[in-house]
């Protein structure tokens, strides 16, 4: 063993403080101070339907999600019970927690579980001994607390209904001062819309808009999260302009300074630097439009930018909906507009369509875009260069099938070329033969059954998909709008994963976007209540691979590791192989992008010998790549 260590310490390796392939992490916002619970020497405290916990004596936060325990999300009251010496937390779909302040942490589902028709909210606790009495509209619910089960159920004619319970009274006026000056790091909301993650930043937004739609008239918000510390942006800027600040829905960063940030909504267009407001946009110093009400042009209350995109040289592509005579315009980096308006663009009325959105530019330089409404959704395909627009607004796929949608969510380029589109009904292709033909076909991936038969399915098809996002293997992560999360294989016939609430620590079911870091390889998913990520087997590959950047970690692996050890900066699907120092081939495999995984087993399963372990890899097309070691300490 010693001379192991000796072989050890005189390579030099590279830890790389990246998390553990499978891991999940909560992102969750901490500054609405709700109840605050004196538990001996702990606080804890609900805030923005969070909670954690503070130890009086050291001063030590620990936050509870449902990485570290929590069994659901969206608390809505808190009490601590001195006999029972638990806190029970209530959910807001009436599910229970009951925390002990070591972290312990006991599930009690029966009333979130059971079948009824009446409304199971709680909307109060009362404590007494060493129960908990959860007031709802049905019924009271008693709660032994130290059996961590439901003894009991008191509807109102019930003979023992307890009438003079005495609501619960939290410590809150007495340590609010001290929480104010605790509040975990984290975002400061929890509603999120949309995201982009560009230079290893993930900038996001808190509102949605679309007309005819419900509006929520949610404050403007705009978050960025650099990979330590959350950012956010100037708020009440209604006090500044002199209209509403609602409704922020769409982002994008100059590609030349990252502080230099876009953001467009149901009153406008925004320009921000450093995170604070230095130009605001509206039809009183732009071409820009409001939207037209049945002949009326409203105000600037109602100036609708739901699609923004920076190209390659810092020009800025915006999108006017339900304008007159403006739809697609260019902001150059030089401060002039320029329109770009076409008919194709506009109904039969002239009036541009209402829900331009989701712009992107593809690897051609073409720019991408949706009209994301009911009453005509379309695809548009423009080239910046020679000024020409495709519609495609017939949803016809590959056998002649035609679909009837209401929304396109979302679009995204693979890694092949393709363009994948996200609607109601489920996700299509446009092969990369088609891209630029006046016509196209909506392809839909069939995958084989595989039970004997040859019957095969359309890929997720009937499933409403609300984003679409793929990582450096070419895998494809759908997120829908109430069925959680999809990994597709990079041939798009195999399901890696469905993630949910059930089966995961996903926190919510409908997710609003997908955001991925290539470089690390976190995939973020967001929602109007929440932002958590999954840490993925895939990173951007590298064009070449060589010995500064293929790098594997941890290294050496510990005995008490028992993980995936990543080796990462491969090439697009590198063969790889790892190999005793004798030669013997132990695995093999192909990279996610630019990652490939190891257990520390041979091919038999078993974890492998002390040792030091070669890693030899070499392109897709055969050419010789690089080598790294791996040393095993068992």
């Amino acid at each position: 063993m010693k001379r192991l260590l000796a072989i050890v310490f005189t390579v030099c390796y590279c830890y790389l403080a990246t998390a553990q392939i499978g891991t999940w992490r909560n992102y969750l916002a901490y500054h609405d101070v709700q109840q605050i619970c004196k538990a001996n020497n702990e606080l804890f405290v609900l805030a923005s339907n969070n909670l954690y916990q503070y130890n009086i004596d050291d001063a030590s936060i620990t936050t509870y999600d449902k990485v570290n325990g929590l069994s659901d999300t969206r608390i809505t009251h808190i009490a601590w019970n001195q006999k029972a010496k638990r806190l029970i937390a209530v959910y807001e779909n009436s599910n229970i927690d009951l925390i002990e302040p070591d972290g312990d942490i006991i599930n009690i589902s029966a009333l979130y579980t059971k079948s009824i028709t009446e409304d199971k909210t709680v909307t109060a606790i009362s404590i007494d001994d060493v129960y908990a009495y959860l007031t709802t509209s049905f019924a009271i619910i008693k709660v032994n607390m130290l059996k961590a089960e439901i003894s009991d159920t008191y509807t109102k004619n019930h003979p023992d209904y307890p009438h003079n319970l005495q609501p619960y009274q939290d410590d809150y006026d007495k340590y609010i001062a001290t929480v104010s000056t605790l509040i975990p790091e984290g975002p400061a909301y929890n509603r999120f819309y949309q995201s982009k993650f560009i230079n290893g930043r993930l900038y996001t937004t808190g509102g949605y808009f679309l007309p005819a739609m419900p509006d929520n008239e949610l404050p403007g918000t705009i978050q960025v999260y650099d990979g330590n510390n959350w950012t956010l942006y100037q708020e009440q800027i209604n006090e500044i302009t002199g209209y509403a600040y609602v409704d922020i829905c769409c982002i994008d960063a100059d590609p030349n300074d990252p502080e230099h940030v876009f953001a467009g909504g149901r009153c406008g267009l925004y320009e921000f630097k450093n995170g604070k407001l230095i130009n605001y946009y509206n039809k009183e110093n732009s071409p820009l439009m409001a939207a037209l009400d049945r002949g009326n042009q409203l105000g600037n209350d109602y100036l609708l930018i739901l699609g923004i995109k920076f190209d390659a040289k810092g020009h800025l592509w915006v999108l006017n909906s339900l304008a007159k005579g403006v739809s697609l315009l260019e902001l150059t980096s030089d401060y002039q507009w320029i329109s770009h308006h076409h008919q194709e663009l506009t109904d039969e009325k002239g009036i541009t369509v209402p829900g331009l959105s989701n712009m992107m530019f593809d690897s051609r330089g073409l720019l991408w875009f949706t009209n994301n409404n009911w009453e005509n959704p379309s695809v548009f395909c423009y080239d910046t260069d020679q000024d020409v627009i495709l519609k495609y607004d017939q949803i016809l796929n590959q056998d002649d099938t035609k679909y009837t949608i209401y929304h396109i969510n979302c679009i995204t380029e693979d890694k092949e070329g393709n363009i994948w589109i996200g609607t109601d009904v489920g996700p299509f292709m446009i092969q990369k033969s088609e891209i630029g033909q006046s016509q196209v076909t909506f392809y839909q991936v069939k995958v084989p059954r595989n039970d004997g038969t040859n019957f095969a399915d359309y890929l997720l098809n009937g499933i409403a998909i609300s984003s679409i996002a793929v990582d450096g293997g070419n895998r494809k992560w759908f997120g829908t709008e109430s069925a959680g999360v999809f990994l597709i294989s990079s041939d798009n016939l195999i399901q890696e994963h469905n993630f949910n609430i059930d089966n995961s620590k996903l926190l919510y079911n409908n997710i609003s976007s997908i955001a991925i870091n290539h470089q690390s390889g976190e995939v973020f998913f967001l929602s109007d209540n929440g932002l958590c990520s999954y840490q993925s087997n895939a990173v951007e590959p590298n064009e070449q691979m060589t010995k500064d950047n293929v790098i594997a970690y941890p290294n050496p692996v510990t005995p008490d590791f028992t993980g995936m050890v990543t080796i990462t900066g491969l090439s697009y699907d590198a063969d790889v192989k790892i190999t005793t120092a004798t030669g013997a081939i132990v695995a093999e495999g192909r990279s996610n992008g630019g990652m490939f995984n190891w257990d520390c087993c041979n091919k038999q399963g078993k974890r492998v010998a002390s040792g030091v372990y070669m890693v030899i890899t070499a392109t897709s097309d055969g050419k010789k790549g690089t080598v790294c070691k791996i040393a095993v300490i068992n």
